[in-house]
């Protein structure tokens, strides 16, 4: 992911294998992530079975939040494909019972948002 990407607010794919060594601490017996995303210092994780977002707050990005979304509780989502002049796509996500978009992450082009989209579906729909 490129710099100015980054700093334009825009999400790209993280490793499995760096998200695992990184926040293998947060996930339960049986639990296992399927795809992640970093957006700048923040990441955002599918696992087999929640949404775990994180947000590194501060300058020095040692206070974190930790958001844990089970799928069950997701009500719907939607995505936006970037456009031939737009750089980026859109996720939403939509928690039970709220009327406006929980979750709303910006993707670059190097994350297929239709695989994205999948992950959710399975999850969400399964």
């Amino acid at each position: 992911m490129g710099f100015f990407s980054a700093l334009m607010g825009n999400a790209g794919v993280a490793h499995p294998a760096e998200l695992n060594t990184e926040y293998s601490i947060l996930l339960a017996d049986g639990e296992a992530i399927e795809i992640g995303f970093k957006l700048m210092r923040d990441v955002f994780i599918f696992t087999n079975k929640r949404l775990i977002l994180v947000d590194k707050q501060g300058l020095t990005g040692k206070k974190i939040d930790y958001l844990s979304i089970a799928y069950k509780s997701i009500s719907r989502f939607g995505i936006e494909t970037a456009g031939h002049l737009d750089l980026d796509a859109e996720l939403k996500i939509w928690v039970s019972g709220e009327s406006l978009p929980s979750v709303t992450r910006k993707f670059n082009k190097q994350v297929n948002i239709y695989d994205l989209q999948k992950v959710l579906a399975q999850h969400v729909l399964g």
